[in-house]
């Protein structure tokens, strides 16, 4: 998902923070995991999503693409092999990451400092992800001007996630080479087993480098994100295109409300430096496909599905939707918010006045507010985005509600990572804490 708890990937959402609000702890303690602490089934199951992942990837898109857009069946016509790989397609996708190192690079906002590490360093991260964006944004705005046939782009996905997906492997593999040439303090906690596969799906570096450009923060936000963004619009546009002139309604929601979640994790970027991706992961192919290829390519599908499979939708339901999107994301918002604050200052004003447990590390687990309600109410707030989203495509396919139950499924995953976490570093005032809010995520359900 990146990031800040609950922000959607494999990358965002892919990942989750460390401890509660007003943690504030060193990153990867641990030197190497036991066979138990082992994730994701082990070297077997991390051997199976290695290949399952690219599977589904590519079977959501031609499905997306089909005409009856079932997802427990191949589409009746598969495109020929050739269409799976162009040449441009790889050049675009060099091209554009190739445009965010460099816009990475420049001297723009603040850098802020990350968690100490083993060796009691702290590294330095720029800060200007939103600067990013919006000069993204300006320089495909300049290009739509000159000509620029950006709804183009909505024909060559196939390629493009082909492209990313061949990226994503080569970079894990460089990356598990480099990994043997640096100190063992650099190492991720979890990603360190021994076993070739499972060191290569969750990486073995905790913070790859080239001098000050961190690979690994790099990835979290910039090229996938800001992807999403752009093939949204150019799924926009292409519609516009099939409706002489304007997007539909459906089309319109769908892209404002994933650009709002865009803009709010490029916004809030400094919050992913206190997240288990950054803090806790090395940097394999988990979180490279993730950022490169799951995300820009799986979190646009309903985008895609409105191209292919229009929808009309009436202006009060449209409403009912947008106010259910507002209510997600107030939720997801405050609740995140309120942890930051809290744990930059815990004397601040608007967080003086909450409850709080002792914990024997000397921090305090907020106990009222949001985080009185649910354990993680962020991951409340980011579901219901979520839904909101996927409502404009209608009730006739499940197809785009793929994001929302995979989404659960990472999410319910997570919180109990979180969890046990959580546990081993609170022991008794966690459990008081669960006994105080017993639901982890929706209230009086779960």
């Amino acid at each position: 998902m990146w990031e800040e708890d609950g922000q959607a990937g494999m990358s965002r959402g892919w990942d989750r923070e460390i401890g509660r609000p007003g943690s504030r702890t060193m990153a990867s303690q641990q030197t190497s995991p036991r066979p138990d602490e082992l994730e994701f089934g082990g070297p077997l199951g991390t051997a199976a999503m290695l290949l399952l992942l690219p599977v589904v990837l590519f079977h959501l898109l031609l499905t997306c693409h089909s005409g009856p857009c079932s997802l427990l069946s191949l589409p009746s016509e598969l495109p020929p092999v050739s269409a799976f790989w162009s040449p441009w397609a790889l050049l675009l996708l060099l091209l554009w990451l190739g445009l965010q190192a460099t816009l990475y690079l420049l001297p723009m906002g603040k850098v802020s400092e990350g968690m100490m590490l083993k060796d009691k360093s702290h590294l330095q991260y720029p800060i200007n992800g939103f600067w990013c964006l919006g000069l993204t944004a300006l320089l495909v705005g300049l290009g739509l001007v000159g000509g620029l046939p950006l709804g183009s782009l909505s024909e060559l996905l196939l390629p493009l996630a082909s492209a990313a997906t061949v990226t994503a492997f080569i970079l894990s593999l460089f990356l598990y080479l480099k990994s043997f040439t640096v100190p063992p303090s650099a190492l991720a906690p979890g990603g360190n087993s021994g076993n070739i596969i499972y060191d290569f799906f969750l990486g073995r570096e905790l913070n790859p480098r080239f001098g000050s450009f961190d690979l690994k923060y790099f990835c979290e936000l910039r090229p996938g994100m800001i992807g999403w963004a752009l093939i949204n619009l150019a799924l926009l546009l292409r519609e516009a295109e099939h409706r002489e002139g304007w997007p539909s309604l459906a089309m319109g929601l769908v892209n404002a409300f994933q650009l709002l979640y865009v803009v709010d994790a490029l916004w809030n970027e400094e919050a992913v430096l206190t997240t288990m991706d950054i803090i806790h992961d090395g940097f394999g192919f988990m979180l490279a496909f993730g950022d490169l290829a799951w995300v820009p390519f799986i979190y646009s599908l309903q985008a895609q599905f409105l191209l292919n499979h229009p929808q009309s939708l009436e202006l009060p339901v449209a409403g009912a939707i947008c106010l259910l999107f507002a209510i997600g994301y107030f939720i997801f918002r405050g609740s995140n918010t309120q942890k930051n604050t809290f744990r930059r200052d815990p004397s601040d004003p608007s967080v003086a006045g909450l409850e709080t447990i002792p914990t024997a590390t000397g921090k305090r687990l907020l106990v009222s507010g949001w985080w009185g309600m649910v354990r993680h109410p962020n991951y409340l707030g980011d579901l219901i985005m979520a839904l909101a989203w996927s409502l404009p495509c209608g009730v006739t396919h499940l197809l785009p509600y793929f994001y929302i139950v995979y989404f659960t499924i990472l999410l319910v995953h997570r919180e109990d990572r979180d969890e046990r976490q959580c546990l081993q570093k609170y022991g008794l005032a966690w459990r008081e804490y669960c006994a105080r809010v017993p639901y982890r995520i929706v209230p009086y359900v779960y």
